[in-house]
């Protein structure tokens, strides 16, 4: 069965799944997920992304830094 493709139902709509090896002896129910995980909240969690926000930046803002020509 290794390839196939299922669809599982997680509760709330059928999500398809390929099994690969590694999947063998497992069910299938344990790769459909049924919860959407939004995210954690809090004041570390507004850091990190700020830091996200700011690395993405800076990534940019050196990306369109045109070199002198000689």
């Amino acid at each position: 069965m290794v390839g196939f493709v299922f669809g599982v139902h997680n509760g709330k709509d059928f999500i398809q799944v390929v099994v690969a090896e590694d999947m063998v002896g497992h069910k299938l129910g344990e790769f459909s997920p049924t919860t959407k995980f939004s995210r954690h909240g809090g004041r570390m969690q507004r850091d990190l992304e700020a830091k996200v926000v700011e690395g993405e930046a800076t990534k940019v803002k050196l990306s369109q830094e045109v070199p002198a020509k000689k």
